[in-house]
């Protein structure tokens, strides 16, 4: 008696209709472009091209002159925490079925935008779609790397990555941040740690001021820049930018370049001090 049982289980699953199933998911830089390899770095603010052919779809046959497959799909793309880096999006996939379409797969596209300021990690398209004739679901995941500007987080507001430059589009930082009069000094930094409001907004703001060597205040600008920005992936962090000019007849020595910050949301006020010499 149990090998009949057995043998009827195996029969019955050899010619049970197959479940929905993922043919090929994909990434691609425009749509329909080549696959990218799973190598591949994203960068802050590219477009990605997302893809997905299924397989193991059942077709509605009640009518034999209309035949139809009736699918439903939806995908999340999520950052490396699992938070949604953009609006989550769906479709539906019904279309007639002929024999000539015996090898013809469902395939569905969508694109999404990496964030502007996004670190680095790996990413995901969480993929979900439903067989409502075969009445079968599928939940799959494509994994994908961005490679970002990486910034170390903050409980509460404060600067990092804070460097001299000789110029403004330079991307190595002085060593030894010596000037002479008559230059341009530039300096970048990074501001985290501020609050959001309602729709991940920030407000922050910062000023600048020079002290001699004494200690004694020289130049004063406290409103220098400013940025606000809402959005739907929260912006994890800003990017400071300055610029001063020094007089061509200013005297040698030690000066400190005073930054302060201010969190407009989270009342929060920071005080970033870096020293540099003229000579």
């Amino acid at each position: 008696m149990l090998r009949v049982v057995f043998a009827l289980a195996s029969a019955a699953a050899m010619y049970a209709a197959p479940n929905l199933a993922v043919d090929r998911m994909a990434l691609h830089q425009f749509e329909d472009g080549p696959i990218l390899p799973t190598s591949y770095e994203f960068l802050p603010g590219e477009t990605a091209h997302f893809s997905c052919r299924l397989k193991g779809y059942q077709i509605d046959k009640t009518d034999e002159e209309n035949e139809h497959v009736k699918l439903d799909w939806s995908l999340e793309f999520l950052d490396p925490n699992g938070v949604p880096v953009d609006k989550p999006k769906s479709g539906r996939i019904e279309s007639r079925v002929t024999q000539e379409d015996k090898n013809w797969l469902p395939k569905f596209l969508a694109e999404f935008t990496i964030p502007p300021f996004a670190q680095s990690g790996d990413y995901r398209v969480s993929m979900r779609a439903k067989d409502e004739v075969g009445a079968s679901e599928i939940h799959s995941e494509l994994v994908f790397h961005v490679r970002g500007h990486d910034v170390e987080a903050s409980d509460t507001l404060v600067t990092r990555n804070f460097r001299f430059l000789r110029g403004e589009d330079d991307a190595v930082a002085l060593r030894d941040p010596v000037y002479r009069p008559g230059d341009m000094l530039w300096a970048r930094f990074d501001i985290v740690g501020y609050k959001f409001g309602d729709s991940h907004k920030f407000s922050v703001d910062y000023g600048l001021a020079v002290l001699g060597g004494d200690g004694k205040q020289l130049f004063a600008q406290p409103e220098a820049a400013a940025d606000s920005h809402a959005s739907f992936y929260p912006q994890h962090y800003v990017p400071g930018a300055l610029s001063l000019s020094l007089d061509k007849n200013v005297p040698a020595g030690t000066y400190t370049l005073v930054v302060t910050v201010r969190d407009k949301v989270g009342n929060q006020t920071w005080e970033e001090r870096q020293g540099f010499r003229v000579e």
